[in-house]
């Protein structure tokens, strides 16, 4: 396994700044922002695949550094029912594949997207009832009249650029959020389509990761593993449950919040979860994401680093001369 970072965390910094810092940390990897709601602080694709000099001056910056780039992100809301929202979302997402192609990047991150409730929609709606009847209406018209024929597109897109894995991210709030909703998402639009495992999202969520990797495993669906944790505030989950629109920098009246890894969940349960990965065949890049309001950026990514230096295997065992 190889440790990446997110690249929003260092949005202050240049890409040199950032590689130079990463590098002398023990970092391998960098998860390179190139639009929608991840920015373009150190990198645009809409700039960098009409120019070939600029990609470049990308790569030798990234090789001066002996860094390798985990994957491009380029989140966003593709299917968002305000279709101008929409189109500049979509606009970042292709020329990332683009782009991938051109630097010999196969791999994406991304999110799912959620439409509206219905045609005359101007806002996403997150349906995650059963009842009233209105609700499976909604999400009827949102997988089969929407998001289904979006992610056909797309796919055919990615797969001509030369992109090979979308890793979506499994995030509440758009239609994939979950294990299930992956995989049914997958079924339909075929194996380009895979997941990111960002344990942050899912703790709060109430599953347990180990059975997400194994699920997922089972699916051969595992594409990317955002590092992040998450603490369960419990006096507040016992009051008002997990559901909690509340401001992020409200944090005593929060039911969760995310933390660096370590302060949500102990080492211990961090060293099974990348073992498990192994288990379930994935050997590949693991990029820290760091959202904790309690601890300056540099701080808490310093600290993750040295968790996961710690934790994650990097060689496998073909000597075990007591099986």
């Amino acid at each position: 396994m190889k440790i990446s970072v997110v690249s929003g965390i260092l949005g202050g910094y240049s890409l040199d700044e950032s590689l130079e810092y990463l590098a002398g940390l023990g970092v391998d990897e960098f998860e390179l922002g190139v639009g929608g709601y991840p920015g373009k602080a150190h990198a645009d694709a809409l700039v960098l695949s009409k120019d070939k000099a600029a990609r470049e001056r990308l790569l030798e910056t990234f090789q001066k550094h002996n860094m390798g780039i985990s994957a491009l992100s380029v989140h966003g809301n593709c299917v968002h029912p305000n279709r101008e929202m929409a189109q500049k979302f979509e606009a970042d997402f292709e020329a990332a594949c683009i782009l991938a192609g051109q630097i010999g990047i196969d791999r994406i991150v991304t999110f799912s997207g959620c439409p509206g409730s219905d045609p005359a929609a101007q806002q996403p709606s997150w349906v995650v009832c059963a009842w009233p009847p209105e609700y499976p209406e909604m999400l009827e018209y949102q997988w089969n009249d929407v998001l289904i024929p979006y992610w056909e597109k797309a796919v055919r897109f990615a797969q001509d650029n030369g992109v090979r894995r979308i890793a979506l991210e499994m995030h509440p709030g758009f239609c994939v959020y979950n294990p299930k909703t992956c995989l049914r998402l997958r079924s339909a639009v075929g194996d380009l389509i895979g997941a990111n495992i960002d344990p942050s999202h899912l703790f709060w969520q109430g599953m347990d990761i180990l059975e997400v990797i194994r699920t997922l495993g089972e699916a051969k669906a595992i594409y990317y593993f955002h590092a992040k944790d998450t603490q369960l505030v419990m006096h507040n989950v016992r009051k008002n449950g997990v559901l909690d629109p509340t401001s992020f920098t409200q944090f005593s009246d929060r039911s969760w919040m995310f933390r660096t890894l370590g302060y949500g969940h102990d080492i211990g349960e961090w060293k099974q979860i990348l073992s498990m990965l192994r288990v379930a065949g994935y050997d590949d890049s693991v990029s820290i994401e760091h959202e904790d309001g309690l601890m300056a950026p540099k701080e808490g990514l310093e600290k993750a680093i040295k968790l996961l230096r710690e934790s994650i295997v990097r060689e496998g065992n073909t000597n075990m001369w007591w099986a």
